[in-house]
């Protein structure tokens, strides 16, 4: 009876193990995502908000010819229209001095030399005003290994006169119609004082009074704005001030990062955990919109010119595959909730902390120092590749357009939050081999199209693919790279074809296709109509 008993409970542990096995099964199909969409179906003028800005480290740094070399890389593969950096108004551009008797004196040949080269290659600068020229400055507090000073003017007026007087010499030197589609963006995060400004909220609203009127005098169409505040800080505030006052204001802007607590971290010394809420930095940016709508002045402009995964320069996300589908996640649920949305910043060629000393150690950059491409690199140049027209579509992690010749593209991605939690920091988590796990099938299908031949164009980033760091880690993380190294990485990592096929479209008008999928995969695919 016993044994009967036993032989009971084994066949019964067996048929719920197959049970359990079919279920999984059944789960896991269930899973599978499909993206199917109408090539006759349009949503309209694809939105690239996402393309309109990226941000590098100082004005100074720009003057490198590797840091030039890598920005008209970027501009040629992403288009990005606008560039944003700090230290413009450093001592270390020269911009400003005063004589024996305290009268003002302008230089602006580092600039001129930087604008001009900025312009050359079809970008425009949006231009940050700041840090104080220390001539002018009321107090010796600085901020970064290349010492930018945080203090408020000595004096205002010579404050407003001197942003009159730069902003007069872009006029002269790129003409009025230029200069009315940049932006002029009044300092950069006051409410962290007093990491970048030593005065109080008030005194900040009277730098950006004084510097809106200086800019406004030269002309009206100019674009003023701010607060450039961290964790979208200030935001009805500064419209107050300014419908109260009378204070001209064209845009808002302001920052937002992907990590849990802190804003800043100067020398990279602090540890970072990527936020597992789903709406972080896209809650702030639609919290941002919804707080400028419900203003006395509902329709400025957002811009936010600061983002990323982590506000420190010392954050191996930042290098990880995981930021590719992490960057496309994010900006797809901002929607049109913004301007821009700035990605801080394009290259390690950044000092904030002093220069660096290995060749990945979680810099901001979407290029490393020596302008390997990271998977970050990538979410922009595949996104830059979509066509003109949107297509209607459901599914809430990819993009889908077209553009005038026929062709399709399709950009889809997974993004798997794989972060342990609150007990590991990113510098622990993402220095390490992380190997994808699998996530089903995404079935790919477009009807509408045009009977004809086609040739698939495929493009990947994931684990191991167009994956810079993962190759990097296999060297043994060397902390100098031969040039041959170099060349060995960027190779490989160059975001080239995965794969191609001739596709034939008969009569129905209809392509289908399965793709296995991983955490974190993104792919982009390209329907090419012969």
């Amino acid at each position: 009876m016993k044994r009967n008993v036993i032989l009971l409970f084994i066949l019964i542990t067996l048929i719920n193990g197959q049970l359990s096995g079919q279920n999984s099964a059944a789960q896991k199909a269930a899973e599978d995502r499909i993206i199917k969409v109408d090539y006759t179906k349009s949503a309209g003028a694809f939105n690239t908000m996402f393309k309109q800005c990226v941000g590098a480290g100082r004005a100074n740094e720009g003057l490198r010819a590797d840091w030039q070399q890598q920005l008209a890389m970027l501009k040629k593969d992403c288009d990005f229209k606008y560039i944003r950096m700090h230290g413009l108004l450093s001592d270390d551009m020269a911009v400003y001095y005063e004589d024996e008797k305290g009268n003002p004196q302008y230089n602006y040949q580092y600039i001129d030399a930087l604008f001009d080269f900025i312009v050359s290659i079809k970008m425009k600068p949006f231009v940050e005003l700041g840090f104080m020229p220390s001539a002018l400055a009321s107090g010796n507090q600085t901020i970064f290994w290349w010492k930018g000073n945080v203090t408020p003017p000595k004096d205002y007026k010579k404050w407003e006169d001197f942003i009159q007087n730069l902003t007069a010499h872009f006029t002269r030197r790129y003409g009025a119609e230029e200069v009315k589609t940049w932006y002029f963006e009044v300092w950069n995060e006051p409410n962290l004082s007093p990491g970048f400004w030593t005065g109080t909220q008030e005194d900040y609203f009277k730098l950006y009074e004084y510097a809106a009127r200086g800019i406004k005098s030269v002309n009206t169409a100019y674009k003023v704005g701010g607060p450039a505040t961290a964790g979208a800080a200030w935001v009805p505030e500064t419209i107050e001030f300014c419908a109260k006052n009378k204070v001209p204001i064209d845009f808002i802007s302001t920052h937002t990062y992907g990590v849990k607590s802190g804003y800043l971290d100067e020398f990279g010394t602090s540890g970072t955990i990527l936020n597992k809420d789903e709406s972080s930095i896209s809650g702030d940016v639609l919290n941002s919109r919804q707080q400028i709508a419900n203003s006395a002045k509902p329709n400025l402009e957002l811009h936010y010119t600061e983002w990323s995964s982590s506000y420190t320069p010392a954050d191996p996300i930042h290098d990880s595959y995981h930021s590719a589908a992490y960057i496309l996640q994010k900006l797809k649920q901002v929607g049109n909730a913004a301007n821009s949305i700035s990605y801080w910043v394009f290259t390690d060629i950044f000092e904030e902390a002093g220069p660096r000393y290995t060749p990945f150690h979680g810099g901001f950059g979407l290029l490393n120092l020596q302008g390997i491409k990271k998977p970050a690199y990538f979410s922009y140049s595949f996104l830059n590749k979509l066509g003109e027209t949107e297509l209607q579509n459901k599914d809430t992690s990819s993009w889908v357009c077209k553009n005038s010749k026929g062709d399709v593209q399709l950009l889809f991605w997974d993004f798997t939050n794989t972060h342990p939690g609150d007990k590991v920091l990113n510098q622990t988590y993402y220095i390490q081999d992380l190997p994808s796990g699998e996530k089903g099938k995404v079935k790919v299908e477009i009807d509408g199209l045009q009977k004809g031949k086609y040739i698939l164009e495929i493009y990947k980033v994931g684990y191991k693919v167009n994956d810079a760091f993962a190759d990097y880690l296999a060297m043994g993380r060397p902390k100098q790279l031969t040039a041959e190294q170099v060349h060995q990485i960027k190779e490989k990592n160059s975001g080239a074809l995965v794969a191609s096929e001739k596709v034939v479209i008969d009569s129905k008008g209809t392509y289908s296709k399965d793709f296995k999928i991983n955490e974190n995969d993104v792919f982009l695919l390209n329907l090419v109509k012969q």
